[in-house]
């Protein structure tokens, strides 16, 4: 940050304020994510923060980084936006077929998945020295819908110390607290998103574990191979579809849901494109009439894997703009 660059942004200048806040854009749209779960959100919540900057540039006197007074913005919008009793979680249509009976519940319907290729646009996203959460853990679902379950101000409190390390007195002062008072709340985040996050750790990306399930995944689901599926999984998975409620949970359980599915599927064709979504395998869902028809777009398939298994299968129904995941809403018949 230039003291020259400032200076005409404090005096009305437009392109020098965009010079100073638009290297931070990427980043502070990940941080919103984590907080309210929506890459929809997180998109309009980071138009707001930059709205609100540029009100408020001529009286920002430097004592903290650019960077900092910006991540106070964002996350004072993003606790403001929690507690707004008008935002709604989306509703969801009703499956056009009938599905079995759920025996779990997913109290985070309002998740999106987050694109790869946007954690990509980060240019300085090195968390601090003391972070605890580094790298891939800090955007897997598991950690975001951890991260949902917290009350607002603790998920806050535990993105701004522990992922991205600001400074103890920082973070107070971000959330509106006290430096003794953090620490009570760093605690008990802390304790809620450990009993939340379980199961072995994931493959690493792209190694030969991580690309042999998403293809032998991709290869059963397309053919309707419900027993390749399921050998896939662990004991313990789970499928759900947000923003629905339903949740199966078990072999047994999604095993009838998937009868169900394909039942109702008949003849249509199921095609589905990799790509990679929170630093895991996903793929693109598109149905068609047949071969010979377009498929369009049906949401998008997130794995969770644990160990040399497949933990958790999520179709997001409302998974925010495809181009970010590079995927097209149609696709001919030739693909």
């Amino acid at each position: 940050m230039t003291e020259t660059a400032l200076d005409r942004a404090r005096a009305g200048d437009e392109p020098a304020f965009r010079e100073l806040t638009e290297p931070h854009r990427s980043e502070l749209r990940l941080h919103c994510y984590r907080i309210l779960g929506s890459l929809d959100d997180a998109e309009d919540l980071v138009q707001e923060t930059m709205a609100a900057a540029w009100k408020g540039i001529a009286g920002f006197e430097g004592r903290a980084s650019m960077r900092t007074w910006l991540y106070r913005i964002a996350t004072n919008r993003c606790l403001n936006a929690k507690r707004d009793a008008a935002r709604r979680a989306p509703v969801a249509s009703p499956a056009p077929y009938r599905v079995p009976e759920a025996n779990g519940r997913n109290e985070v319907t309002w998740l999106q998945p987050y694109p790869d290729t946007l954690l990509q646009r980060i240019a300085d996203g090195a968390p601090g020295p003391e972070a605890r959460y580094v790298g891939r853990e800090a955007v897997e679902l598991a950690f975001i819908t951890g991260l949902q379950m917290l009350p607002p101000r603790q998920a806050a409190a535990l993105v701004l110390r522990d992922v991205l390390g600001f400074p103890s007195a920082e973070v107070a002062d971000m959330i509106g607290t006290g430096e003794t008072a953090l620490k009570g709340v760093l605690q008990r985040a802390r304790a809620s998103l450990d009993k939340h996050r379980a199961g072995e750790a994931p493959p690493p990306p792209g190694s030969d574990i991580d690309r042999d399930l998403s293809r032998r995944f991709a290869a059963a689901f397309c053919a309707g191979d419900i027993d390749g599926v399921v050998e896939l999984l662990t004991d313990d998975a789970w499928l759900s579809m947000p923003p629905t409620p339903e949740t199966y949970r078990g072999l047994e359980a999604i095993v009838e849901f998937l009868h169900a599915g394909a039942a109702w599927r008949g003849g249509h064709v199921v095609r589905l494109v990799p790509t990679r979504a929170n630093g895991q395998p996903a793929f693109g869902y598109y149905l068609a009439e047949n071969n010979r028809t377009p498929a369009h777009s049906a949401g998008l398939v997130v794995l969770t894997l644990s160990g040399d298994r497949i933990r958790a299968v999520e179709r997001f129904l409302s998974p925010g703009p495809l181009h970010h995941y590079r995927l097209e809403e149609t696709l001919d018949a030739a693909h």
